[in-house]
């Protein structure tokens, strides 16, 4: 739970820095200077306040509404939540996939028709959105993990969530280098194929939750690799909790891995058709 907890704080806290950073370098090499320049700057971080508060909203409203439901209501909304969080994270991929190479000319596309018109609001939203974006996904994807778990202290999740923001800025940084070895574009390739296991780790927890409450049927396993690699051992329930690996699966969890890639290879695969088709008649 806490490495799913980490990676989730350090994937999304990377996007809300990258776009933050787009904007903050485009002020710092196009700073309009006095007040204007001063103006631009407090709108950026303002955008940034915006969207941390509405994020922090959110995670309100989300456990708010899971306070007044009843014990049996509350069992299915956590276990939508882990199908939701499953798939925001393939609906994250596929957007990154769609706008990764041209975010930061459409961002920096904007910020130019904000500087020739002196509508700093453009960078207030940009920011916001960004932000709120990020945090309200993290909301989701916590609710859900956390749904998906039992016996989670508040001090370990508060303590991976810290880990999980160090460990992006550390990344963002050596990112910000320039480094040979992990250029921007093979670094969201990696998080990519990362993060789709976890969508699957997720979408496998939401199975057994069905399964537990008797909306599937209970099967016998069909193999036991415990032997091997035990998903209830330390190890193994680290790489059971970031991909979805079981070690005694069921047809119904099987079929559940065949439903969820099956989807997931089907829409790259789309996106990719579409993109390809774009740069055709673009060229």
């Amino acid at each position: 739970m806490a490495g799913q907890i980490i990676f989730v704080i350090w994937r999304e806290s990377i996007e809300a820095l990258l776009v933050i950073g787009i904007l903050s370098s485009w002020l710092s090499r196009n700073d309009p200077g006095g007040r204007e320049g001063r103006q631009a700057r407090a709108y950026l971080w303002g955008g940034v306040a915006a969207g941390f508060a509405t994020a922090f909203l959110f995670a309100l409203m989300v456990l708010g509404f899971a306070d007044v439901l009843p014990a049996g209501a509350r069992d299915d909304m956590m276990t939508a939540m882990i199908f939701i969080a499953a798939a925001l994270i393939v609906q994250m991929v596929l957007w990154m996939r769609r706008n990764g190479r041209t975010l930061k000319r459409d961002l920096e596309t904007g910020l130019s028709e904000a500087a020739r018109t002196s509508r700093w609001w453009t960078v207030f939203l940009l920011a916001g959105i960004a932000v709120a974006r990020e945090g309200s996904e993290t909301v989701v994807f916590l609710y859900g993990m956390l749904a998906g778990a039992s016996g989670t202290g508040t001090l370990a999740v508060a303590a991976a969530i810290v880990l999980g923001l160090i460990a992006a800025l550390l990344t963002y940084a050596a990112l910000q280098l320039g480094s040979r070895l992990l250029p921007w574009s093979r670094f969201f390739r990696l998080s990519e194929a990362m993060l789709l296991l976890l969508g699957c780790a997720l979408f496998t927890t939401g199975i057994g939750n069905l399964i537990g409450a008797g909306v599937l049927p209970f099967a016998a396993p069909l193999w036991d690799t415990s032997g091997l690699l035990d998903d209830g051992g330390r190890i193994g329930g680290i790489i059971a909790s970031l991909t979805g690996y079981r070690a005694q699966p069921d047809w119904v969890t099987l079929g559940g891995w065949i439903v969820y890639w099956a989807l997931v290879l089907s829409a790259l695969s789309l996106v990719t058709h579409r993109m390809r088709g774009a740069a055709q008649k673009a060229g």
